[in-house]
């Protein structure tokens, strides 16, 4: 046909300038809610008074202690984070799904729940056990990095644990079967048959925790940890106590591009691997 065409729900004939009429309202909305204001960011970045144009902000970050040592504690953290998430997702999954106990279905629904709780409510669970004033109390490891990183591992552990749990749900039982037939053991079982499977389900949901965490302020801020500044704690400092907002707009952009550039590389990986 000369031109493209379909067939809309009510059966009538859609052709190609019409479909592009019914695309810009929703294209338009998402560029005046989303890229509008992370333009407004880039923006000011690059204008750091109201002479024009300058690349001295990022110089300036860049050639700044605060923002090289920021940079390193949200990396490792979220390294760190999502390796332990994975490590105990993959654990958990396996216990729910093929560990029969009871209430093992109330526990696989109780975490599509627990996605939806904000990050610093468990945050301040876990103070109310070990901190200061806590149930168990004189744990001071929670004010450090390593509770920060333990808060980000409870929080985004059930972000790999969903998509494992579906993953599990449509294994073929018969293949577990057929090797615990031949004489393999638990272990072999896991390494051989479920974590091929699950690989797709743990490369989703680590790449959604690495991110999550790259960006995470709520569980870094009610810690209170002492000398853990991450990039969204940088722009949070730069752009409220310091008001140097194109210094925190370089650090917000710096902290999306990296977000970016790591889903683009999930994405390239995934295509790659037919996930």
């Amino acid at each position: 046909m000369a031109r493209a065409c379909r067939l809309d729900h009510a059966g009538v004939q859609t052709t190609g300038p019409r479909r592009l009429l019914w695309t810009l309202p929703p294209v338009a909305l998402l560029g005046l809610v989303f890229l509008y204001p992370l333009a407004l960011v880039v923006q000011q970045s690059f204008q750091p008074d109201d002479t024009g144009t300058s690349l001295q902000p990022y110089v300036d970050v860049f050639a700044s202690e605060s923002f090289r040592r920021a940079l390193w504690i949200t990396v490792w953290l979220a390294l760190a984070s999502t390796a332990g998430c994975l490590v105990l997702g993959f654990l958990l999954a396996l216990i729910i799904a093929f560990v029969p106990f009871p209430g093992a279905r109330t526990v696989a629904r109780f975490i599509d729940v627990y996605l939806s709780f904000p990050s610093f409510l468990i945050t301040l669970a876990l103070l109310f056990i070990y901190g200061s004033t806590g149930i168990v109390g004189s744990f001071q490891f929670l004010t450090t990095p390593w509770g920060v990183l333990l808060a980000e591992i409870t929080y985004f552990t059930p972000f790999v644990m969903r998509p494992l749990l579906a993953a599990f749900a449509q294994l073929d039982t018969a293949q577990l079967e057929a090797a615990s037939s031949l004489g393999a053991k638990a272990p072999r079982i896991v390494r051989q048959v479920i974590l091929p499977e699950a690989l797709p389900a743990l490369a989703a949901g680590g790449s959604l925790v690495l991110v999550l965490c790259l960006n995470e302020f709520g569980i870094v801020l009610f810690t209170g940890a002492k000398g853990v500044t991450t990039l969204p704690m940088l722009v949070y400092g730069k752009a409220i106590l310091e008001s140097d907002y194109p210094g925190a707009c370089v650090v917000a952009v710096v902290n999306v591009l990296i977000s970016v550039g790591l889903y683009g590389l999930y994405r390239v990986v995934s295509r790659r691997a037919g996930a």
